[in-house]
């Protein structure tokens, strides 16, 4: 299939770089920017870039003298400003900042770039990005090559050839143009360039920079006091309207609307872009009186079991209150995490006064979204085609948005189909942003049950959908077929279309693979539109390396993405999330672009929800109590955990940066208080207030002499501190931790992301492939301390929890209609596998250095947000006392003892006290959840379903993997399903999962039978102690009630296997108990003498 492009295909470690799919006449093959325009530039040797019209970047009007733009901007900055060859005054192009000289031009409209200056540091992030950058695309480029002097000449050169005009971007009328201070740093001539240097003849004078006697520059330089005080003038005036709007209503006193058109605009547009909503003091305050109480009960509880053993079961009553210790710290755990619930509101509309004016570009930030999957035949085509469909329909500037596909089996069928959803999308984004439809998945928007025509006005609008339905209906076809195809390989592997092997064919040694399909200058709609940027992308595989799963898919793609796009915030999403709601991108950026809370934010995590689960959730896949009790609960605290999907990240805090540090307020003082209560505070304010003295006096004074200023940072040269080896000693820290790419190094200065523009698509391309090569990671800080963190099936928890260690905060957004919709496994067997993963993970956790407990203090993680992870790594510990607890029922019923002593009174009124307690709790976190009684009731059955099986084996597993090294895997094997609506809900899958729950449901209920029977031939007084046993075992068999549904499934009988297993293991526990009956005394029973006489 014709893809309109090229796969390129290579392996930086095997120095090979493959384009496959170019045609003979080398139209399909991109072109360089040398190729495109055939000149260098003089000064550095690099290529001349081409301009967004697409025309050759001239730097003097006059000659023509080929100079890139770096070197353009760096000799207006830094040099005399005037061409190396007519000595003509450069004069400001478009896209470059002003500097002093510069006259008044009415035909340049660039107010953004007008006054970009850059930070004064000589090392700043910036500055360091284009040398790094610089340096690597002029490697193995000769001087000589392009007609400049090499080094030697260089060397022999007078130093005022090489060495620019020192001036800090200023000029005093004072200083003269030929008495500035020079600073030579003795790398100067040795050695590769960090940035290029102008080349001025010592034959010819300089020109002193030509100054406009009608214009004074400080009439608009920035900085200068005249413009402070304009700004002051606005800022007054701004606020005087504000307060009009405020106070009057709008208006003025006459009734009169006041004459300012932009007074609404800007309003808004000041307003915060979202809010926090407290749960309302009705709902919560009796929630934490009741969580005190309950608290309180517990320790009286526990006081009463403690201080009451039961004497003639001391084990049965040991047992019982160690298991409900643990569970008592658990539920602390899991319960104060919950202190400070709130919800939040973002405001769409301020998002847009804000940053996308009227006849302006777009400002919102731009966003890379990845998606990850591995293997077809478990994931779906199609699946990953709606969720792509979806990204590329989103609701977003498509100049803004690229969306990664990481392709981790490096399966042909991925390739060619989304080579098809490429083509199909052409025609599906314009339908969707035409009609703005939802959702912008078309398997879910066409499979509505809904009046798809509600507030649709536009006449064509039928004619178009049921064309629209037609052409998916089509593509869904063509998707199936791609699918059988695949069923077969053949013998030799795949071929591509032009005969080519498919590089993947060997999936665990392959090179690494880069496709793009769509892209901003590519392929447009059919409406002549463009689109988002789509890029395929399969990292590199090879025999003998570690490639960490999904978590070295995703660092990839980060790498990948910080290459080609690099923005600053990233999306990920699983194969089979679609985009549900198209404004999630911009609900996210409510929180990541408000200029008040959001630079401190590292995610915004969004629930999830999904589609296609029965009515009842049998099995609680929507796991509506974590999404919207837990997670508000911890938006108050410092923000939810990582959940592996649906969430937008910040990139510097995925690159391993700490959070921005706020700036506390200054002390007030006040003079209502004794002097002596302040006496050591204003003590200690002194001492701080001290060392600050001296800065405003040196900043005084390098404002008043510019010469100084000079001299000392001359001395300082002098001293050593030479800026080759702090550039040199910086790169290599960077290169340590990010890699040996200097291009990718140079993308993770840059905060507000983008592509460096001295970049040409040749040398991006080396470098992308070079950074999803095998060997990349090696000796570097990726999984450790950047990007997603290795040493863990569920990398989520672990990179959520070492951001919230470097002092960030996530925030938790819920938007009414739900951002993000996946498919849940309803069936039982694919469940328990899926809560054995997670619990998997965990474990491996707790057992790593990056355990909560012990890892993170010291930095920027809160106690309660600690508590939280700290419970989300020891919960599957939890499987062994709630094994324990749930098999004591059958074993009193089976002996006739019990874990309680007589219940007097008191104890009666403490154990009433904690099940009223417990309701309580549930009932008002249900209210200020908004969670119901079906889903609270189904969540607390499968954690007991979960908890004897997945989080149990889950525990013997990861302590096999751990301590031992064994990787010990379940198997699934599938059944022949039903067909019907929820016809996977009633699959049998046969796993070693299902043994321990179904043995605890047939020793609970023979328990039963056997008290019962027990009760019937013993009499009457029997039937009292019967009833506490009996609570006992049915409260197990209740919560395992869904679990024996799914075994009986829909033929209502229990699978064979199943049956013999469960008698098999429950009678080999029978025996041994009567065996060993470790609770009746070694002596024998006691006997005792009944009083009658039997004699008579």
């Amino acid at each position: 299939m014709d893809t309109r492009g090229r796969l390129i295909a290579g392996s930086h470690n095997r120095n090979e770089f493959v384009l496959i799919n170019a045609d003979e006449s080398g139209t399909g093959r991109i072109k360089s920017v040398r190729e495109l325009s055939g000149q260098t530039c003089q000064i550095c040797g690099d290529e001349i870039e081409l301009t967004v019209d697409g025309e050759l970047f001239v730097a003097c009007n006059e000659c023509a003298f080929p100079v890139c733009r770096p070197c353009y901007e760096y000799e207006r900055r830094e040099g005399n400003q005037a061409c190396p060859q007519c000595k003509t005054r450069y004069k400001r192009l478009k896209g470059s900042p002003r500097v002093e000289g510069d006259e008044e031009e009415d035909d340049i409209d660039d107010l953004e770039n007008e006054f970009d200056y850059g930070s004064g540091d000589a090392l700043g992030p910036q500055l360091v990005a284009e040398a790094m950058l610089t340096a690597r695309l002029n490697t193995g480029r000769g001087s000589q090559a392009n007609g400049m002097p090499g080094n030697s000449e260089l060397d022999s050169s007078p130093p005022s050839s090489q060495i620019p005009l020192l001036t800090y971007g200023e000029e005093g009328s004072e200083i003269s143009p030929d008495h500035h201070a020079l600073i030579v740093p003795p790398f100067m001539g040795h050695g590769n360039r960090v940035h290029p240097m102008p080349y001025v003849d010592p034959s010819v004078p300089l020109q002193p920079r030509p100054m406009v006697p009608k214009k004074d520059i400080a009439v608009y330089g920035y900085g200068s006091v005249a413009w402070k005080d304009r700004m002051e003038e606005w800022k007054k005036r701004q606020n005087e309207k504000l307060q009009v709007v405020k106070h009057e209503g709008g208006g003025n006193s006459d009734g009169e609307e006041l004459d300012d058109a932009d007074l609404p605009m800007m309003d808004e547009g000041r307003q915060p872009l979202s809010r926090k909503l407290p749960i309302p003091s009705s709902k919560i305050n009796p929630y934490r009186m009741i969580v005190i109480l309950r608290l309180v009960i517990l320790g009286l509880f526990f006081h009463y079991r403690i201080l009451h053993p039961v004497n003639d079961a001391y084990g049965l009553w040991l047992t019982s209150v160690i298991c409900e210790i643990w569970f008592g710290v658990s539920w602390i755990l899991d319960q104060f995490p919950k202190w400070y619930p709130i919800e939040r509101e973002t405001y769409l509309d301020r998002l847009s006064l804000r940053y996308e004016k009227e006849g302006k570009p777009s400002e919102l930030a731009s966003m890379d979204v990845f998606v990850s999957t591995v293997d077809p035949m478990k994931e779906p085509p199609l699946i990953t085609a709606n969720t792509v469909l979806s990204i590329l329909a989103v609701d977003y500037p498509v100049d803004k948005v690229a969306c990664y596909v990481s392709d981790d089996g490096a399966a042909m069928l991925t390739f060619e189909a989304l080579s098809e959803t490429s083509e199909f999308a052409r025609k599906w984004v314009p339908f969707c942003k035409k009609y703005n439809i939802e959702p912008r998945a078309p398997e879910w928007y066409f499979s509505q049950k809904i009046d798809y025509l509600k507030n649709k006005v536009h006449p064509a609008f039928v004619r178009e959908r049921r064309a629209m339905k037609r052409e998916y209906e089509e593509f869904k076809v063509r998707i199936n077929g791609l699918v059988a195809t695949a069923q077969k390989v053949p013998e030799d592997g795949w071929t591509m279309q032009d005969g080519t092997p498919w590089p993947g064919n060997n999936v665990r040694d392959h090179p690494g693979m880069i496709q793009v399909f769509l892209g901003h200058s590519g392929v447009h709609d059919v409406e002549g539109n463009e689109l988002p940027r789509l890029v395929y992308v399969s990292r590199e595989k090879r025999p003998g390396f570690e490639h960490h799963k999904k978590a070295g898919a995703m660092n990839a793609l980060v790498r990948v993405s910080a290459v080609l796009s690099n923005a600053p915030y990233l999306l990920n999403v699983d194969c089979d999330h679609y985009i549900n709601n198209s404004k999630a991108l911009r609900e996210a950026m409510c929180f990541m672009m408000d200029p008040t809370v959001g630079k401190k934010v590292c995610y915004v995590q969004f629930p999830q929800r999904f589609d296609g689960i029965d009515r009842h959730d049998r099995y609680s896949n929507r796991n509506v109590v974590f999404f919207d009790v837990n997670m508000k609960g911890l938006d108050g605290v410092q923000g939810p955990i990582y959940v592996g999907t649906g969430c937008v990240f910040r990139r510097q805090a995925l690159y391993g940066y700490d959070a921005p540090v706020t700036k506390k307020p200054p002390g007030k003082t006040c003079n209502c208080w004794p002097k002596w209560c302040c006496l050591c505070c204003g003590s200690r304010k002194n001492k701080k207030s001290k060392p600050k003295t001296p800065k405003k006096k040196k900043s005084k004074q390098r404002e008043a002499s510019k010469q100084i200023h000079a001299l000392e940072n001359i001395e300082e040269g002098v001293e050593g501190v030479s800026a080759e080896k702090s550039f040199e000693t910086m790169q290599m820290k960077l290169e340590k931790k990010f890699g040996q790419s200097p291009v990718f190094v140079a993308s993770t200065l840059l905060e507000d992301g983008g592509v460096p523009q001295n970049a040409t698509p040749a040398s991006l391309l080396r470098e992308a492939i070079q950074v999803i090569s095998c060997g990349y990671e090696d000796k570097t800080e990726w999984g450790k301390e950047v990007g997603w963190i290795y040493g863990s099936v569920t990398e989520d928890i672990l990179t959520g929890f070492k951001m919230h260690c470097h002092g960030w905060r996530s925030v938790y957004c819920i938007p009414k209609l739900p951002a993000f919709k996946g498919s849940a496994p309803i069936n039982l067997s694919d469940r328990l596998n899926q809560v054995l993963r997670w619990a998997l993970g965990s474990v491996e956790i707790f057992l790593s250095r990056h355990c909560p407990i012990w890892y993170g203090y010291g930095g920027g993680l809160k106690w309660l947000e600690r508590f939280s992870y700290i419970n989300s790594v020891v919960y599957p510990w939890t499987s062994i006392p709630l094994l324990v607890y749930c098999t004591l029922p059958a074993i009193c019923l089976l002996t006739g003892k019990f874990i309680v002593p007589e219940i007097s009174n008191y104890a009666s009124l403490l154990f009433i006290a904690l099940f009223i307690s417990i309701a309580a709790t549930g009932i008002l976190e249900m209210q200020w959840g908004g969670v119901g009684l079906d889903d609270w009731w189904r969540n607390e059955q499968f954690w007991v379903i979960g908890g004897v099986s997945s989080h149990l084996f889950a525990l013997f597993q990861g302590l096999l993997k751990v301590l031992a090294g064994v990787n010990t895997n379940f198997t699934v094997t599938s059944k022949a399903a039903d067909d019907g609506e929820f016809s996977e809900l009633y699959l049998f899958k046969w796993t070693s999962l299902l043994i321990p729950p179904t043995t605890l449901l047939i020793i609970n209920i023979v328990g039963v039978v056997v008290g019962v029977s027990d009760a019937i031939n013993n009499g009457y007084d029997s039937w009292g102690p019967l009833f506490g046993r009996l609570f006992f075992a049915f409260w197990v068999i209740m919560h395992l009630y869904p679990f024996l549904k799914g075994l009986l499934g829909k033929q209502d009988r229990m699978p064979t296997i199943i049956l013999v297993w469960s008698i098999l293991l429950a009678s080999i526990l029978t025996l041994l108990w009567v065996r060993i009956n470790p609770f009746v005394s070694r002596d024998g029973p006691v006997l005792e003498i009944c009083g009658l006489n039997c004699d008579d």
